[in-house]
């Protein structure tokens, strides 16, 4: 089974605010977009995926993520990220209609294509399922089989909301690449030893010559 990802990614300019104390504000836009890149492309290089719909209307973004191979769908504005999320999913159903659809998160700059396709075979067993982050209150994956909908309650708790929105949580081992999002300066040092993408090595490194 070959999956459709919606990988939602919010304006630059306003992302990653919580690495304030790793990153300055100059910084942050360009490490955002290096975990998206590096999210992307390990996404893309996953047996178990097909495409990959990026939703977003940050320019940049759009023009580095399409160069890569993923979609573009507009964001709506206003909407918040689960209506984003929905928005993006309904127009993944409109060229993939029989395809199963999973959201991923674009804050995974340590993913291994093998791992996430670990999860998304376990998650195709169940109408719709989730992966937990490695902190192990939000979400990193949100999936749904063909003709269900995916019902994303991302945001605080993720969880705990998911779960109680009838959604089978994935027990996995060994696909800490999956769950490790970055939040934080702690969360990016998880990230780098387990070892990211070209990108997110190649921005993490300005941030050592800045002195950050």
């Amino acid at each position: 089974m070959l999956w459709t990802l919606v990988i939602p990614v919010k304006s630059l300019a306003r992302a990653k605010s919580r690495l304030a104390d790793a990153a300055a504000d100059a910084l942050r836009p360009g490490l955002a977009l290096a975990f998206a890149q590096d999210t992307v492309a390990a996404a893309l290089a996953s047996p178990a995926v097909r495409d990959v719909a990026v939703v977003t209307d940050d320019e940049l973004a759009g023009r580095e993520l399409a160069a890569l191979g993923a979609r573009i769908v507009s964001d709506e504005p206003g909407g918040g990220l689960n209506a984003a999320l929905a928005h993006g999913a309904a127009a993944v159903r409109t060229w993939r209609p029989e395809s199963p659809v999973a959201v991923l998160n674009a804050d995974l700059p340590a993913l291994r294509p093998a791992e996430l396709a670990q999860v998304l075979t376990a998650a195709a067993e169940f109408p719709r399922a989730f992966l937990a982050d490695a902190a192990a209150i939000g979400t990193t994956l949100l999936a749904a089989a063909p003709g269900r909908e995916l019902l994303p309650a991302f945001g605080t708790d993720s969880r705990a909301r998911h779960r109680g929105g009838g959604a089978v949580e994935l027990g996995l081992a060994g696909v800490d690449s999956v769950r490790q999002d970055v939040d934080t300066a702690d969360d990016l040092r998880t990230a780098l030893a387990l070892g990211v993408g070209p990108r997110t090595t190649e921005a993490a490194a300005r941030l050592l010559i800045s002195g950050q």
